[in-house]
């Protein structure tokens, strides 16, 4: 059917259009065929349709609930219709009751979710199940499950519609994968057996292993065993036929029970003990009582035994070669062996019922872990004896949430901090900076700490709800106040902190423990220059009777200092002086000179233009002045036309001293010049040149200037008169400041100062700028110290000795400074650790086994050996048991389940014994050996003696069968250390370290470089080579070398220095300073800024200069140098000079000359002048006055002018030149613009002191003229021009925080217990990583160094003993094996060497975790020519169940297999079955499986077999299609080197090898390829990628008998992808399907016709563009 189908479908797809049409047509016909056929059946063409069922609705939860649906009547073609067409009594009901479901419901119902059905692949559900599978790697299927809704409570079903209310319905499918069948793969065969007769025919065996058992319906496993004849020769005689065969023990069994005069004899003896004993004294009755408690243990008189000796037979017969039971005189007469014994009837473990579960170890509500664990225990009743079934696990466990109501919420915890330390910016500072010596005034960004720990946080709150629940506990139901709010709320926290817990409670991440912060840095108080000394006046105009006067002079600060004005120097410097004036006339000018008596010229007067100042030079009502005379009129004199004429006096200079004294006076100087001489007779003659200047004293008064010098301000105390009281607070402030609590006052000393000398009274300094010595200040609150309460103590860690005594332990608790008292608040107590010793425990904790005596030797009884050969009733073998009693380590009793619990496995309680008998050679016990005199010399001895009557029987004399004595070499201890290993890393010592509760490290607390020690561990050797402890060769287990971790070192850099001048003279330029490159880091010192070509640094700031700084000054013109055209007359052209010097400006005025290039060289005035001197009777004018500033704007029909007025009139007849001189206002010459310039912003400025934190950017406001020169600011204050621009901002300067480190933590344990590569690592973390320029972190986060070296002891298993029968031939007998302490070095390298076994004492007596110990168990030793199963092999590596490559895994496995082995050929027949036997195993290794050949001739290899991919040959495994065939089938064989016979019987060559053919055909031999070297684009240095050609074709000629070779495309690549050719050719086939497909299609399409395109008003018609030629287009 499948077949079937599937072709018609194929022939569908490629039918015609025209098939497909009738095909339709077909379908369609059927369908209406069907329609009538059921019309003319008589059934109706109506029926009833449904809709879905609506919502169940209702107002109770439950079955209660209705729900409809649609119905109506439809006709056969879909239609709708009359409900009266259709059958009334078919109709469906529209109504239903159903289960409304609630939300309650959902704790009552759920889904059932059933186990998944087996795989079942997806071919068998589809319609091609019969087409062939070929599996690679698992084949996909589908498992399905059965999924139901179910009420909780019973589990009975329910609706689906209840649980898809709350959850829609789990999947019901799922995809699996079926791993393909396995088959079974095995191990090559071992070499053959020996023959298994030495003479006649018998058989050889090789045999073989499982190594992979068959899977998945996988093919089964061949025979393991290979049987082959053989015949070692003629026999001489008869062949033995028959041979004795021991059988298996029976059961255990118990003999028949005493007779009754044993028990009356026994009872009889009971009671003459007890009439005895009656009968002794106390002490002996005492004695005789604790024989018997002893003796009843020995007697196994225990609850938990019940040890009862039976006996237990075996067969012995004889068998015949063929396997047939004989007679037993058939075989040949030999000691038979016991065929009854002792043994210990089994008895199974028993134990009580489980005990009632314990309390859920979560008592507390925790949602984020809700589940705890709760046990429950039972108890041995009887333990196992013999062979019975050992005792099930005695406690068990489950998962279990807190019961019952009021369940308290867990514990949390969280993470507290102390406050932060004081900011500290010495932290930041570098290894070079000079600050180091000197931290005062330091300032800018700081670094500050906290220490971060552990607390409960919900402490009160549970410590609130224990206190509930006990009072209700008390009874207490009646509140005597009721809250008003809930629990939580109502709690009142005290001004403590919870006391610390260990760190390792706390989740999450741990608070920052530093922090960057700034110190404000003080801004330093800043004065103007001094002003010049003002007039002399009174202290208090007010009172001027008989007070000194005073001259004063001030300067005023120009910044705003931190702290105020308080912090400056003084401003106000006082001189006193006599007759002081409040007022005083002051001359602002002279009126012209006008000469007496109404004459033109001659002497006159000059008025004076006054006005009336006070003290500070203020103008004032003239009427202050009355009492001072006003100032008279000065002499002047008005050349007449004959005259000299003189120019004006010049102002006076500044003051050459600022104060007079004895030796120094201040004077002053002015200068005029002669602008005219004289006529000759007649004139007024011009005075000699000394006249032409005059020198004044200035600053007569003394040199003593006094002033105010102010102290310091005192700290802030409490004001008396102050109401408010400072308080105490112990809440911490939260932002770091400190809040005011009160006022207080602090007070300051004030003294007068004289200059130069020191403290003067009082009275020599003014007292009106005497400044205040007390002013209120704010007290800060005192603070007392806060601490957390003491942590809980330690816990106690219990050690023992070697002798099981407890060692003395300590414990401490610690606190923590939350807040540190400042203000005078209450200090902190200096204990902050205490500790004290652990208590004691009486017992060491621990249990051990104590074994009692062994009971005598019993005896199987002899009424069932009798009769057996060699029997005695009083000696042979038998069985003895012991007590067993549980101990502490000091002795006490305890109970079994604490030894079962905590000991070492129990010691035996049953063993074999030998009761002597007559015949035998009893001997006493070996004695200790002798002791040895010195280690490697000389023997040691130990001996026996014959007992009794052994003592005179000559067998007992064969000291070679009873040696009494042995001797042996003194055990020669000689040891050898020697290092192992790489050295550790350098690991300083860690003494001197600051412990924190974190293990974290603030700066400067660990030494991180310096000298260290590194590690190198020693083991010790044996004169055996074998390790034993370090202690052996005197060695404490190390290597110690001294090795250095080299400091880091920062750059370093050479000091700041000095600024450079300003780079403009007048406005704002910039001033540079530097740095430059001393040293660079290492080590993972600080990095350096980044450097110039130079390796210097530079700091480039704005600066200003005042355009007034420096000023030229000019000298007096000098006298006239006349030409000497005019000499006569000394008149006429002649030529000035003086001297133009660039000064220095002060508020004084030019003080000192400086260098010309300093003065703006434009404004420099002339050094010489040519004029002409007028001669007598000229007018003389006095120098032109300034030019008037022109008014802005700069036009040209502006003019600017300049005056002069004349000296001296001229003579009649001539006249005086202009006395105003103008000229046009031009731009940039003579008038100018002026407009504000800003310059950049200047890096982030800091304080001195400061290394980082908040600075200033400041820039500076030039005033630039309109051609670019930078002139005085004032010429742009004088427009008043706006000011837009913000001269100053804030920055910050990153701060260099170096890398801090957490402390390293304790050193981890050992990797290994023992052995030579055992290592311990300690490890650290970053806590504040390094920022700006500051240290960076070590990259070393981890140090390890060896642990000492210590022996791996190990209880080891020997190999099994041959299989043991006694005395005869074959059957069931034993085997056995010892258990041995071995000693190793760990690295798995070798078995190991025996050793001591008390050296392996300490360990669990266990094999590879196994601690069920098996020393012998039963084997069988086969019969001559019995055919029989060999022992197990051992379990195969662990293999993994795989794909290689493809990721498929389905689990390892592991098998161990039984074969077969026959000895006589007749008995085949009758040979088991074999065995084998797998269990699962983890890390198995994924194999490939492929086939091999090869062609060499004398090869004990088969020519074709399947390799596994680790390099073993198997059977199996191999995939079965097309295996290579084996050579043989070529002929001739292909016996040439690299080749093999293909499938069609060529010979051909392996991949890389070519065919070289002979003449006639044949192959010749196989020839390598041809390497093609192709250098690939990237190749640099000869880098060759190889081409090889893979499978070289055939030549064309085709020889006959040899076919050509067949081509084949492999799709897959050798990793099992397809390879890159195979999407090409999908990608080609697909584009060449869709172009058929289209050219089909475009061939079957009809054309349409032409449609006529009607006129749409209501549509756009196109635009359509037509060009008629025009240029416009």
């Amino acid at each position: 059917m499948g077949p079937g189908l599937r072709g018609a479908a194929g022939t569908l797809l490629i039918r015609t259009e025209g098939s497909c049409c009738l095909l339709v047509t077909l379908l369609l016909f059927c369908g209406f065929w069907e329609a009538r056929a059921q019309t003319d059946d008589g059934k109706s063409v109506y029926f009833w349709e449904t809709g879905p069922w609506g919502r169940c609705m209702g107002s109770d939860c439950g079955p209660g609930g209705s729900q409809s649906r649609a119905v109506w009547c439809a006709h056969v073609d879909g239609w709708t219709t009359l409900h009266t067409n259709c059958d009334q009594g078919q109709r469906p009901s529209n109504q239903r009751n159903c289960f409304r479901v609630c939300d309650w419901h959902k704790d009552l119902y759920d889904w059932k979710l059933g186990v998944w059905n087996v795989c079942v692949p997806v071919s068998a559900r589809t319609l091609w199940a019969s087409r062939p599978f070929t599996c690679s790697g698992g084949e996909e299927g589908i498992q399905t499950r059965e999924v139901g809704c179910i009420l909780k409570s019973d589990a009975s079903p329910a609706e689906d519609a209840i649980c898809e209310y709350f959850e829609p319905k789990p999947r019901l499918e799922q995809a699996c994968l079926i791993p393909c069948p396995q088959d079974c793969v095995l191990s090559e065969y071992s070499p053959w057996t020996s023959c298994s007769k030495t003479c006649g025919t018998g058989l050889r065996n090789r045999v073989r292993s499982v190594l992979v058992p068959p899977l998945f319906g996988g093919a089964v496993c061949l025979n393991l065993t290979e049987f082959q004849s053989c015949k070692a020769g003629s026999c001489a005689g008869p062949e033995g036929m028959h041979s004795l065969r021991v059988g298996p023990w029976s059961p255990c069994a118990l003999p028949q029970t005493r007779t009754a005069r044993q028990v009356k004899r026994r009872k009889g003896k009971g009671q003459g003990l007890r009439e005895r004993a009656g009968v002794k004294d106390p002490e002996t009755r005492e004695l005789i009582q604790k024989k018997r408690t002893r003796n009843r243990l020995n007697r196994q008189e225990s609850p938990f035994w019940d040890i009862q000796v039976g006996y237990q037979t075996r067969d012995v017969t004889c068998i015949h070669r063929n396997g047939s039971t004989v007679g037993r005189n058939l075989c040949t007469a030999r000691d038979l062996p016991l065929t009854v014994q002792s043994c210990v009837l089994p008895k199974d473990c028993q134990v009580t019922d489980w005990a009632e579960w314990s309390p859920c170890s979560k008592t507390c509500v925790d949602p984020e872990s809700p589940l705890g664990s709760r046990t429950r225990s039972r108890q041995v009743v009887q333990f196992p004896v013999g062979e019975g079934a050992e005792c099930e696990p005695l406690e068990e466990s489950q998962s279990c949430e807190p019961q019952g109501e009021g369940v308290p919420p867990c514990s949390n915890y969280t993470w507290r901090s102390t406050e932060w330390s004081d900011c500290r910016v010495d932290s930041l500072l570098g290894q070079q900076d000079r600050r180091r010596g000197n931290l005062t005034g330091l300032c800018g960004g700081g670094l500050q700490t906290r220490e971060v720990y552990c607390v409960q946080a919900n402490a009160e709150l549970l410590k609130y709800l224990n206190d509930l629940r006990e009072k209700d506990k008390a009874g207490q139901t009646q509140r005597q106040q009721k809250p008003s709010v809930p629990p939580l709320l109502s709690i009142t926290f005290q001004i403590t902190a919870s006391h610390p817990v260990e760190n390792k409670l706390c989740e999450g991440p741990i608070p920052n423990r530093s922090q960057l912060c700034q110190i404000p840095c003080p801004i330093d108080c800043e004065v103007s220059p001094w002003g010049a000394w003002g007039p002399c006046t009174f202290e208090n105009c007010d009172d001027q009777a008989g007070k000194k006067g005073f001259k004063l002079r001030k300067r005023r600060i120009t910044n705003e200092p931190t702290g105020g004005p308080g912090n400056c120097p003084h401003l106000v410097e006082a001189v006193p002086c006599d007759e002081p004036t409040c007022y005083a006339w002051q001359l602002v000018g002279l009126d012209e000179c006008v000469p007496g008596d109404e004459k033109l010229c001659g002497p006159g007067a000059q008025l004076a233009r006054v006005q009336c100042v006070n003290g500070t030079g203020e103008p004032v009502d003239r009427g202050l002045c009355t009492a001072s005379p006003a100032p008279e009129p000065v002499p002047c004199e008005v050349p007449c036309s004959r005259d000299c004429v003189l120019s004006d006096w010049t102002p006076w200079s500044t003051c050459s001293q600022t104060c007079s004294s004895k030796t120094i006076e201040g004077k002053q100087l002015r200068t005029r010049s002669v602008l005219a001489y004289n006529a000759g007779e007649g004139g007024a003659l011009c005075p000699n040149s000394s006249s032409l200047q005059e020198v004044r004293n200035c600053n007569e008064h003394a040199c003593t200037v006094y002033h105010w010098q102010t102290g310091p301000w005192g700290p802030c105390t409490e004001d008396p008169s102050a109401s408010t009281l400072n308080t105490t607070v112990g809440v911490r402030a939260s932002g770091g400041g400190q809040a005011p609590c009160s006022t207080g006052m602090q007070t300051r000393k004030v003294i007068c100062v004289r200059v130069n000398v020191g403290q003067v009274p009082p009275k020599k300094c003014p007292d009106g700028p005497r400044p205040s010595t007390v002013r209120p200040c704010q007290l800060p609150c005192k603070k007392d110290c806060i601490m957390t309460p003491f942590s809980d103590w330690t816990t106690c860690p219990v050690t023992c000795d070697a002798d099981g005594n407890a060692v003395k332990n300590k414990q401490s608790r610690k606190r923590l400074i939350i807040q540190l008292p400042s203000n005078g608040g209450q200090d902190c107590p200096e204990l902050l650790e205490e500790e004290k010793d652990c208590e004691v425990p009486k017992v060491c904790p621990g249990f051990r086994w104590k074994t009692h005596k062994w009971r005598k030797c019993q005896l199987v009884p002899w009424l069932l050996r009798q009769g057996r050969p060699g029997a005695q009733e009083t000696c042979g073998p038998g069985l003895q048991t012991r007590a067993v009693s549980c101990r502490q380590l000091d002795g006490t009793q305890a109970d079994f389940s604490e030894c079962l619990k905590f000991a070492k496995a129990m010691p035996l309680i049953t063993q074999r014994c030998q009761l002597p008998c007559q015949d035998d050679c009893q001997l006493t016990n070996w004695s200790k050996f002798s002791s040895c005199t010195a280690d490697c010399v000389g023997v040691r001895t130990r001996k026996r003696a014959l007992i009794g009557r052994s003592k005179k029987k000559d067998k007992c004399k064969n000291t070679q069968m009873y040696p009494l004595s042995e001797t042996q070499y003194c055990p020669c201890d000689k040891y050898n250390a020697q290092p192992v290993g790489n050295w550790s890393d350098c690991i300083l010592p860690e003494g001197g370290r600051v412990e924190s509760i974190l293990g974290m490290k603030v700066q400067g607390d660990i030494k991180e470089c310096g000298q260290g020690y590194r590690y190198q561990a020693m083991v010790c050797y044996d004169q055996d080579n074998r390790l034993v402890e370090t202690s052996r060769c005197n060695s404490h287990g190390y290597l110690e070398e001294a090795c250095i971790i080299p400091c880091p070192s920062d750059c370093k850099l050479s000091e700041w220095s000095n600024w450079s001048r300003c780079s403009k003279s007048c406005g704002s330029g910039v001033k540079v300073r530097s740095k430059w490159l001393r040293e660079k880091p290492y080590n993972g010192g600080r990095p350096c800024p980044k450097l110039d070509h130079i390796n210097q640094v530079y700091e480039v700031v704005p600066c200003q200069s005042d355009c007034n700084q420096y000023v030229w000054v000019a000298e007096p013109w000098s006298v006239w140098k006349v030409s000497n055209v005019d000499l006569k007359e000394n008149c006429g052209e002649g030529v000035q000079t003086r001297k133009v010097r660039c000064m220095l400006n002060t508020i004084d005025g030019p003080s000192e000359s400086v260098e010309d290039y300093l003065c703006d060289p434009e404004e420099m005035p002339l050094g010489a002048r040519e004029s002409r001197l007028p001669c007598p009777e000229d007018c003389v004018l006095n120098d032109w006055g300034p030019w008037s500033r022109c008014s802005l704007p700069c036009t040209r029909t502006n003019n600017r002018v300049r005056l002069a007025y004349p000296l001296r009139s001229p003579s009649v007849g001539r006249e005086c030149p202009d006395t105003a001189d103008k000229e046009p206002c031009s731009l940039n010459l003579n008038c100018f613009n002026y407009f504000y310039n800003i310059t950049d912003w200047s890096t982030c400025q800091l304080s001195p002191n400061a290394v980082c934190g908040s600075g200033i950017k400041t820039r500076m406001l030039d005033c630039v003229r309109s051609d670019g020169k930078s002139v005085n600011i004032k010429f742009c204050e004088e427009l008043n021009l706006e000011k837009k621009w913000q001269m100053n901002i804030s920055c910050v300067v990153e701060c260099p925080v170096n890398c801090q480190m957490s402390e390293w933590s304790p050193w981890s344990d050992c990797s290994q217990m023992c052995g030579l590569d055992g290592k311990m690592w300690r490890r650290r973390s970053v806590v504040q990583a390094s920022q700006g320029d500051g240290r960076p972190c070590p990259s070393q986060m981890e140090q390890w160094k060896p642990c000492p070296v210590r022996p791996c002891y190990r209880w080891q298993y020997s190999d099994w003993s041959e299989c043991r029968v006694e005395s005869v031939v074959c059957g069931h007998g034993m085997r056995y094996r010892n258990l041995s302490c071995l000693v190793s070095d760990g690295s798995g390298d070798g078995e190991g060497s025996s050793v001591d076994e008390e050296l392996c004492s300490s360990l669990e007596l266990a094999i590879n975790g196994d601690k069920q110990i098996n020393l012998k168990e039963v084997c069988t030793l086969p019969c001559p020519g019995e055919c029989y199963l060999m022992e197990w092999s051992d379990w195969s590596s662990c293999v993994s169940i795989c794909v290689k490559g493809a990721g498929v895994d389905f689990g390892s496995v592991q098998v161990r297999s039984r074969a077969v082995l026959a000895q006589e050929p007749e008995n085949l027949q009758l040979c088991p079955d074999q065995a084998w036997e797998s269990q699962p195993c983890t890390g198995g290794e994924c194999y490939e499986y492929k086939w091999f050949s090869s062609g060499r001739l004398n090869s004990t290899r088969p020519s074709v077999w399947c390799k596994r991919s680790d390099g073993l040959n198997v059977t199996g495994g191999c995939p079965p299609l097309n295996p290579p065939v084996d050579n043989s089938s070529c002929e001739p064989p292909c016996f040439m080197p690299k080749s093999f016979c293909s499938e069609a019987g060529i010979c051909m060559c392996e991949e890389a090898f070519t065919e070289v053919l002979s003449p006639t055909g044949q192959l010749n031999q196989c020839a390598p390829i041809p390497i093609l070297e192709i250098p690939t684009a990237g190749d640099k240095k000869g880098d060759v990628k190889t081409s090889r050609a893979i499978n070289p074709t055939l030549p064309t000629t085709i020889q006959p008998g040899r076919t050509g070779r067949t081509w084949y495309l492999q799709p897959y690549g050798p990793d099992g992808k397809l390879k890159m050719w195979v999407y090409g050719v999908a990608a080609g086939a697909f584009v060449l399907l869709i172009f058929i497909v289209s050219m089909i299609y475009l061939a079957c399409k009809k054309p349409k016709r032409p449609q006529r395109q009607r006129q749409q008003n209501n549509r756009l018609k196109p635009l359509t563009l037509a060009y008629d030629g025009d240029t416009d287009m």
